[in-house]
């Protein structure tokens, strides 16, 4: 399993050295010029030609766009690699310092929402399950196509007009305590079951017809021993492949739910920096969250041979 580990962890680098590039392209691509911007920002556009023409000049030396694209891009990869992702155009602090002092907010609210999923996903596709083609099964993908089809941004809006505005429960903006995360997290949660719904259920009817699972039952095992011991854990392994694909779907819909629920984070940050052409801040916002991206799906890939131990890795 190290060896395979080891491969994976080298396979992970053409994979971020893609989205890199990819970044930066598109990045030098968007209409805008942020030393521009910046002048707008400062007052720069009172000034007189010559003192504007000359501040112009003086600000994207500074900045380094002056300097040809291939450049610019081996600079930037220099310095991530040393995990120095430069200095933001707009606030002249350290990209790395801005991105720690939000990821955790991020990572609470993604790791809150995929649990809730997860959860309500597995209890959903499980009982689903249970009751093929009974009232149960089709109220329950009923629920679970409901949520697919209901953009985040809309069903948080809901949300808040409920269990914020009405009710007064819990807080409708903001970043502070555990009740700060609860209505955000719900929002991703409810969105992201419903895959996780369709996807236990489906498993889950192809593993009870398996051979083990009937013997199981003629030995007199209790149906909670064969439905948690022998059914579940086998119909996982899909499931987990989909938590892990969902932990992306999570970390790209963070952008829209921080926005929605005014918090800070990730997210939120990218869209402020793209807006603002802050190219050191996109580029290490999205450098951040891909290698995520690659954990997350490479623990995927590693629990496997736990939750199956017929699975061997060469």
């Amino acid at each position: 399993m190290l060896s395979y580990a080891r491969t994976r962890l080298l396979l992970t680098v053409p994979v971020l050295m893609g989205v890199s590039v990819l970044t930066f392209m598109i990045l030098h691509l968007i209409p805008g010029d942020p030393a521009q911007l910046l002048l707008g920002d400062m007052g720069g556009g009172s000034a007189s030609g010559d003192v504007s023409d000359a501040a112009y000049e003086n600000l994207r030396r500074e900045l380094g766009l002056n300097d040809p694209l291939p450049v610019q891009y081996a600079n930037y990869v220099a310095d991530a690699v040393r995990l120095d992702f430069g200095r933001s155009f707009q606030t002249n602090r350290p990209v790395s310092h801005s991105i720690r002092e939000v990821l955790p907010y991020t990572l609470q609210l993604t790791v809150v929402g995929l649990g809730l999923a997860i959860v309500i996903g597995g209890v959903l596709g499980v009982v689903a399950a249970l009751h093929r083609n009974s009232w149960i099964d089709n109220a329950t993908m009923a629920l679970s196509l409901v949520g697919l089809a209901m953009p985040s941004f809309w069903l948080g809006f809901i949300l808040i007009q409920i269990f914020a505005l009405r009710f007064g429960w819990l807080p409708s903006t903001g970043t502070g305590g555990f009740s700060s995360v609860v209505l955000p997290a719900a929002t991703l949660g409810l969105v992201a079951s419903g895959v996780i719904a369709r996807l236990v259920r489906s498993t889950m009817l192809e593993v009870l017809r398996q051979e083990y699972v009937v013997t199981a039952r003629a030995k007199g095992l209790r149906n909670r021993v064969v439905i948690l011991r022998h059914a579940l854990r086998n119909a996982l392994i899909p499931v987990v492949t989909i938590v892990g694909l969902q932990f992306g779907a999570l970390l790209s819909g963070a952008v829209i739910i921080e926005t929605v629920f005014a918090r800070r984070g990730l997210g939120r940050l990218a869209v402020e920096a793209i807006l603002r052409r802050d190219y050191p801040m996109v580029q290490g916002t999205i450098l951040v969250a891909a290698v995520g991206y690659v954990v997350v799906n490479l623990a995927v890939d590693l629990s496997y041979a736990w939750l199956d131990p017929r699975i061997k890795y060469g």
